[in-house]
């Protein structure tokens, strides 16, 4: 009852009711396409789960309010609310193949007309903001409604996955929990029933994707809450070590206005630098944002990853010195 496309429904559906037309469940599965039990299930969740005083009128042949004085809580939407929907359009549209925007620029416009409007032109939003990626792995729509769908329905999918370093994809069929927007990338949290465990998948990375008809039980957030968060970066663990970082008076100023992690530490050095210290689970993703600040960054601990990092330079020293 949560997604976007039902709340268009119970707008429309709420609407009709309040100016008399009489709206019944044939009504809303014609102007929606939906069947007529999805349409009478809408019906019947407005009235228990809302409270909407819905009354069916026998010779009109559909509902009206026995009290149009009360406001369903979805309609009691600030400026704030919708500036917030129209800047995810915005910023998630080259991500998800279309899926997102599409629906909330739809849902945008009736919320917009129920709060008296923001004073803005349909076009505005895009003068006004804009986002940029680089870098990220856009998806196709037909791929993200198809994971919305196995989530919110605890389904079951089945797609052949493709690993940056395996010649040949792998079929999977996985119990999905969480979809995760990493770094402008889509990022599904699932636990695999071919490894027996949870894994991420890149959405990108999917081929052949297909809902099962088999259903699951979801596991507790407790059980799968460990792959999102805890330490740096998309890859996580049980067990964390501290990265300490020293960057140059230099590159310092930089440095403290960001936030690599919630847990980070900054220390200010003698020297005008900075010390950086924060969990990692990992050692992969932290190495590539390391290296992107070349001299200007010292590993100062743990000794394990200064030595990843020194048999790396040394194999760019080997590359640069032999062209």
């Amino acid at each position: 009852m949560g997604t976007i496309a039902t709340l268009e429904r119970i707008f429309w559906f709420d609407d009709q009711a309040r100016r008399k037309r009489y709206p019944n469940a044939r009504a809303l599965a014609e102007r929606f396409e939906l069947s007529s039990k999805t349409a009478q299930r809408c019906i019947d969740a407005m009235r228990d789960r809302f409270g909407a005083p819905l009354e069916y009128h026998p010779s009109k042949r559909g509902y009206y309010y026995l009290d149009d004085s009360l406001e369903l809580p979805h309609f009691q939407i600030g400026q704030e609310e919708i500036l917030s929907l129209l800047l995810a359009r915005r910023l998630l549209s080259s991500t998800s193949g279309g899926f997102i925007s599409r629906d909330i620029e739809r849902f945008s416009r009736k919320l917009i007309t129920e709060a008296g409007g923001l004073g803005l032109a349909p076009g505005d939003i895009d003068r006004i903001f804009s986002a940029t990626w680089t870098g990220h792995a856009p998806v196709s729509a037909a791929t993200f409604q198809l994971i919305s769908h196995s989530l919110i329905a605890s389904r079951r999918l089945r797609f052949a996955y493709r690993s940056p370093v395996a010649d040949q994809p792998i079929t999977r069929t996985v119990e999905p929990h969480h979809l995760q927007y990493y770094m402008a990338s889509w990022v599904l949290t699932a636990r695999c029933l071919l490894r027996g465990g949870w894994r991420k998948f890149y959405l990108s990375r999917m081929d052949a994707l297909h809902l099962t008809d088999e259903t699951f039980t979801p596991r507790p957030a407790d059980q799968w809450r460990h792959c999102m968060e805890g330490a740096f970066g998309i890859f996580q663990g049980e067990k964390t070590i501290d990265v300490v970082l020293h960057f140059s008076p230099f590159r310092a100023g930089w440095i403290r206005e960001q936030c690599w992690h919630p847990a980070q530490q900054m220390v200010p050095l003698d020297d005008g630098g900075l010390e950086l210290r924060l969990p990692v689970a990992d050692f992969r993703e932290i190495k590539m944002k390391i290296l992107q600040f070349g001299a200007d960054v010292v590993v100062v601990a743990p000794e394990a990853l200064r030595s990843e990092i020194v048999d790396e330079i040394g194999r760019l020293g080997k590359i640069y010195g032999e062209a």
